[in-house]
């Protein structure tokens, strides 16, 4: 595994959300949060700026919402991967993220070891949606 950190910019209008993840990552070694904005035009000034690796994305953020903000940055930043972290944990908010090109989706109630796993596994390329979403969807035909 790479010893470079995976760069982070958290996306939640809630200050006191986005305080609460950065200090979970803070000790961290393979995560560094690199910038945190609380909307979403911030976000893509920041990420043009900082390049992140990985987003982690609110959805219900006002003016602008997380699926907006989502394809906004995949038109100009296509390799920023986008992973959605939402109190909503129905199945179509993930599978809608996925086909606006997100990577991943995770709920604000999934352990720190699975937001981990999850952020890995985006970041190694794969897709990840946290196991409280899953358990909902319908079984593949």
């Amino acid at each position: 595994m790479s010893t470079v950190p995976i760069r982070i910019i958290l996306v939640d209008d809630h200050k006191i959300v986005r305080e609460a993840w950065k200090g979970l990552f803070d000790n961290h070694s393979s995560i560094e949060i690199i910038g945190e904005c609380r909307d979403g035009q911030s976000a893509i000034e920041m990420a043009k700026k900082l390049l992140p690796d990985i987003m982690l994305v609110d959805i219900n953020m006002s003016p602008m919402n997380g699926f907006v903000l989502t394809e906004k940055i995949l038109e100009t930043l296509p390799g920023i991967k986008i992973i959605a972290l939402s109190v909503n944990n129905l199945p179509k908010y993930a599978m809608k993220m996925l086909e606006l090109g997100g990577k991943g989706y995770l709920t604000k109630t999934s352990s720190l070891d699975e937001i981990e796993a999850g952020i890995m596994k985006v970041f190694e390329g794969d897709i990840y949606i946290c196991e409280e979403v899953r358990k909902k969807m319908p079984p593949a035909k």
